[in-house]
C-alpha cells in the first residue's frame, strides 16, 4: 500500500519559503515612489522659481517699478 501523503522530510526537501516576500516587494515600490517623488519635487521646484522670476521681470516691465531703464532692457 502506497502513503498518498509523503513523509514530512521529503515534504520539506522542495519547499521554498516565501515568507516575507511581500513586504520586501512592497519596500520596493515604496523607494522607487519616494525617488519619484523627491525628483518630481526637485523639478517643480526649478520650474516655479523661474517661473517667479519670467513673471517678476513682466511686472516690472509693465509697472515700470525698480530699476528705471537698465533692468527694462529685457522687455
Amino acid at each position: 500500500m502506497t502513503h498518498p501523503i509523503p513523509p514530512p522530510a521529503t515534504r520539506r526537501r522542495g519547499h521554498h519559503d516565501e515568507r516575507g516576500e511581500g513586504v520586501i516587494s512592497a519596500a520596493i515600490a515604496v523607494l522607487v515612489m519616494a525617488f519619484l517623488g523627491v525628483a518630481m519635487w526637485i523639478a517643480f521646484s526649478g520650474t516655479l522659481s523661474t517661473a517667479v522670476k519670467h513673471v517678476n521681470n513682466q511686472v516690472s516691465c509693465v509697472t515700470g517699478a525698480t530699476g528705471g531703464a537698465a533692468s527694462n532692457k529685457s522687455c
